[in-house]
C-alpha cells in the first residue's frame, strides 16, 4: 500500500489536469491516475480554436501538455498507467492502478466519455483530417463545403443543424427509414432548406488523399453502393460515459453517466466527478475544466470539514 494521498485524481483530460491545477495549489498532495493513453479526447483533435487564452489555434495534444506541465509545477504526482479496481465501500477509499494500491482521502474521477465510432480503417486514417465527432469543435473549419453526418438521433440532428451555419450542405446518413430524434427536432431538422436525407444506408468507406473527399455509402436493403463527395464526415451515433469500473460503486444512470447530488458530489463519501463523465449535454473541453475546478474545490472542502 502506497503513501495516503489527499486526492486521488482518476483520467487526465481537461477536467482531471484543472482538478488536478487547483488541487495541488491548494497543497493537497495529488495524484492523477493519467491511463496509459493520457489526454482524453483532446489527444485525437487537430486545431483547438475555442479554449480561451489562445488566440492562434493550439493542437490539442500540445494544450494537454502544456496543462500538465502546469500541474506538475504545483506539485501533481503522475501515474500513466490504467486504473484496474476501485473500493469506495471502505473509507478511505481505495484505487488499484499498475498493480499497486493507493489509499486516498477524496477521489475525482474524470475519465470523461467516448465518442461511438464507425469501426472503419479509413476512419482512422482521416481522424482530424475531415472526420470529427464535433460539429461545435471542429465545424468552423469548413466553410462553404458539403458534409456528411452520420447518425439519426438528437445529437446527429443537433450536429447537422450546427453544421448548416459554415456547410454548404448537409447530408444525414442513417440506416433506418426514419429518425430516432424527437420530433421537434427531426422536424427542424427535416425542414431546413440545407439539409438532406440518405435513408437506409450505411457508410462502408471514407475517401480521399490527405483530407476526406467522399463517402461510399451502401444501402442496407440493395447492397448497392453509392459515392457522396463531401468534405467532412461528422460521426454521431453517440458517445460512452467510460464508467465501467465504478459499477456497483457509485450511482450511474441508464447510460451509464454517473450521477451528482449537489455540485461535483457523488454522494457516496469522499467521491467527485467532473467532466464528460457525468455532463452529456455540453461536451467540451473548456466545460470540462471548469467542472474540474469545481470538483478539486468541492473535495477540498470535504478534507477541510473532516480536518
Amino acid at each position: 500500500m502506497s503513501e495516503e494521498k489527499d486526492v486521488v485524481i482518476i483520467g487526465s483530460g481537461p477536467a482531471g489536469l484543472t482538478a488536478a491545477i487547483y488541487a495541488s495549489r491548494a497543497l493537497l498532495r495529488t495524484l492523477v491516475v493519467a491511463g496509459r493513453t493520457p489526454g482524453g479526447q483532446l489527444m485525437i483533435t487537430s486545431d483547438v480554436e475555442n479554449f480561451p487564452g489562445f488566440p492562434d489555434p493550439i493542437l490539442g495534444p500540445d494544450l494537454m501538455v502544456r496543462m500538465r506541465e502546469q500541474a506538475s509545477r504545483f506539485g501533481t504526482e503522475f501515474l500513466d498507467d490504467d486504473v484496474t479496481a476501485v473500493d469506495f465501500k471502505k473509507y478511505p477509499l481505495e484505487v488499484e492502478a499498475g498493480g499497486e494500491k493507493y489509499t486516498a482521502r477524496s477521489v475525482i474521477i474524470a475519465t470523461g466519455a467516448s465518442a461511438l465510432w464507425l469501426g472503419l480503417e479509413s476512419e482512422k486514417k482521416f481522424m482530424g483530417k475531415g472526420v470529427s465527432g464535433c460539429a461545435t469543435c471542429d465545424g468552423a473549419f469548413f466553410k462553404n463545403v458539403p458534409l456528411a453526418v452520420v447518425g439519426g438521433g438528437d445529437s446527429a440532428m443537433e450536429e447537422a443543424l450546427f453544421l448548416t451555419k459554415f456547410a454548404s450542405h448537409v447530408t444525414v446518413i442513417h440506416r433506418r427509414d426514419r429518425l430516432r430524434a424527437s420530433p421537434i427536432m427531426a422536424k427542424k431538422a427535416s425542414e431546413h432548406p440545407k439539409i438532406s436525407f440518405i435513408w437506409n444506408s450505411v457508410v462502408k468507406e471514407i475517401t480521399g488523399d490527405k483530407s476526406v473527399n467522399g463517402v461510399i455509402i451502401e444501402d442496407v436493403n440493395t447492397h448497392k453502393t453509392t459515392k457522396l463527395d463531401v468534405k467532412g464526415v461528422f460521426v454521431a451515433i453517440g458517445h460512452r460515459p467510460n464508467t465501467d469500473i465504478f459499477k456497483g460503486q457509485l450511482p450511474l444512470d441508464e447510460k451509464g453517466y454517473i450521477i451528482l447530488k449537489e455540485g461535483t458530489y457523488t454522494g457516496v463519501k469522499g467521491v467527485f466527478a467532473a467532466g464528460d463523465v457525468h455532463d452529456h449535454r455540453y461536451r467540451q473541453a473548456i466545460t470540462a475544466a471548469g467542472w474540474g475546478c469545481m470538483a478539486a474545490l468541492d473535495a477540498q472542502r470535504f478534507l477541510e470539514g473532516r480536518d
